[in-house]
């Protein structure tokens, strides 16, 4: 793998950039491998990396039915922070902001992560509760948030409207300094760089019809470019999760619905943090370009759209406005949406299942992308090892038959 450094782009520079060399190659696939990774979004890719990276496992490759990162990887509003409420999401949640502290040098490519913090609004008085109940066990795990005051959030928020008689008064939010965002193409981009460079196939166009088992456990995976054979396989697919598995006689206790995102024509910066509205429905941020990153709830009825509906923008819109006044006078630029998979719970679900040598990475729901390096850390670990990672253990398929669910349907606030 070549390295990217501000030498190598002034020697590329004085031959127009026509020598730089790919960041990835496009092999053809092979009959048979030891790990079949099924889905190349960031989590895939993730897994890919870290299973060549840690556990020296190169024989693997990745499948994509379309293009590298094209699905809810390209599709989300690149948010990361780890507040959640219960410990096994703040252990999760917390690795993978730490990962993506570093994870421009540890990947020689810029994700463009920027912890530029993150607020969530208090507009209720049972909302002001809530984030203090968290803020009290984020303080108890060593999570670096903290609760501010109206006044604080006007400093940090200045287009936000504060006055005391608005539909939703400010009355505080819940800050995390080093939240923020990062670019979602680049971690994807990132990830598939590194592992293709430890030997890794990563095979685009390449759809996965079923999951081939002999006996009790796995055998391959059959595709729309052949049959491949593999000792293990790794569903990373998202909201196509279920049928996928059901192939293999694997139930998941999964609903895909659509969860939209919208941005606006490109302004002068007015806000340099991220702030989620929950009371009224909606986030929004400022991306480098200057547009400005808004999204809403998931669509309250399950489907495989990745369109969405105008009706559901509207209403995140129309909740924003009230928060917002400003962007009242914008126009949308573009709008898009993805599918994801909710667990009842609102937790994901990260091991191993009945089926020997297969192995499951779903359930994120609205919050994938700020969990990709540590899920792929994770779930890299417990597939090498065949066994559940600590911080993987709790999120095990196993769970809902045990009663053991991780409740953050609140945590998990409007869609992050």
């Amino acid at each position: 793998m070549k390295l990217y450094s501000i030498f190598t782009l002034a020697r590329n520079a004085l031959n127009y950039h026509k020598d730089w060399p790919r960041a990835w190659r496009s092999p053809e696939p092979r009959p048979e491998y030891d790990v079949v990774i099924v889905g190349a979004g960031g989590h895939g890719l993730a897994t890919a990396y870290y299973l060549a990276k840690e556990h020296k496992v190169t024989n693997v490759a990745v499948l994509e039915k379309g293009w590298l990162g094209g699905g809810n990887t390209g599709r989300n509003t690149t948010i990361i922070r780890s507040n959640y409420l219960q410990d096994e999401s703040m252990a999760i949640y917390e690795l993978s902001r730490k990962l993506y502290e570093d994870l421009s040098q540890e990947l020689n490519f810029n994700v463009m992560f920027s912890p530029r913090g993150l607020l969530m609004l208090c507009q209720t008085e049972h909302e002001l509760r809530a984030l203090k109940r968290t803020s009290h066990a984020n303080r108890l795990a060593g999570i670096e948030a903290r609760m501010i005051d109206p006044a604080e959030v006007k400093r940090l928020v200045p287009i936000i409207n504060d006055s005391p008689n608005a539909r939703y008064p400010v009355l505080g939010a819940y800050y995390q300094p080093r939240g923020g965002t990062g670019r979602h193409d680049a971690v994807a981009w990132g990830y598939a760089r590194g592992a293709d460079a430890r030997g890794l196939d990563i095979i685009q166009n390449c759809e996965v019809f079923r999951i081939l088992r002999e006996g009790d456990g796995v055998a391959g995976v059959e595709t729309s470019r052949g049959t491949i054979r593999a000792k293990k396989v790794a569903v990373v697919t998202a909201g196509n999760t279920s049928p996928l598995m059901q192939s293999a006689g694997v139930n998941m206790p999964l609903e895909s619905v659509c969860l939209q995102a919208l941005v606006s024509e490109p302004i002068k910066p007015v806000i340099d943090v991220v702030v989620m509205a929950n009371t009224v429905h909606g986030y929004i941020s400022q991306s480098d370009k200057g547009e400005l990153v808004i999204g809403g709830g998931a669509d309250p009825y399950n489907n495989y759209s990745q369109r969405g509906t105008l009706p559901a923008l509207e209403h995140t819109i129309t909740a924003l406005v009230e928060t917002f006044p400003i962007i009242s006078r914008l126009r949308m630029m573009r709008s898009w949406g993805g599918i994801v998979d909710m667990t009842g719970d609102r937790s994901p679900i990260i091991g191993k299942t009945d089926v020997k040598g297969l192995y499951v990475n779903c359930g994120w729901g609205t919050g994938g992308f700020k969990a990709i390096p540590g899920s792929g850390f994770v779930f890299a670990d417990t597939i090498a090892n065949d066994r559940p990672h600590p911080i993987a253990g709790p999120f095990g398929l196993d769970r809902f038959l045990q009663g053991r669910l991780i409740d953050e349907s609140v945590a998990a606030a409007v869609a992050h």
